[in-house]
């Protein structure tokens, strides 16, 4: 026997109000809260800068953004340092104190761009720029 009556099927319901204004005090709380500092990992002094007039004109050497490394009008084996060394070493013959300028894209591989400056260092050139654009 069963002496149970059969409840009507209640469909359970959730509030979803208290919810949301549980999560908007505690979104409330988090903002108040917040510092909005930034922490710098390491204390870095950047270099200064500044314009002072070429006195002697440039030697450009420019490197693409395939690693193609020309200078002036040549075009040169880029992969090869002592063939580079030789090239700068000519084109800077009677300079006492020869500049280089570097105009490297700003895609080019950074192997190319560390082969000329070896081979600046190898062929005696001390004063090495870099070209950049401006804003």
């Amino acid at each position: 026997m069963n002496f149970r009556q059969r409840l009507a099927h209640d469909e359970p319901e959730i509030n979803l109000i208290p919810l949301i204004d549980i999560l908007l005090v505690i979104l409330i709380f988090l903002a108040a809260t917040t510092s909005f500092q930034r922490f710098q990992q390491l204390n870095i002094n950047l270099p200064q800068a500044s314009a002072q007039a070429i006195t002697a004109e440039p030697l450009v050497i420019a490197i693409s953004q395939d690693g193609m490394v020309a200078l002036g009008k040549d075009l040169l084996d880029g992969a090869n340092i002592q063939n580079l060394v030789a090239s700068l070493q000519n084109a800077t013959a009677g300079q006492t104190e020869p500049l280089l300028l570097i105009n490297a894209d700003a895609q080019a591989p950074h192997q190319a761009v560390i082969r000329v400056m070896e081979a600046a260092r190898l062929a005696g050139i001390r004063q090495v720029s870099f070209a950049t654009q401006g804003p």
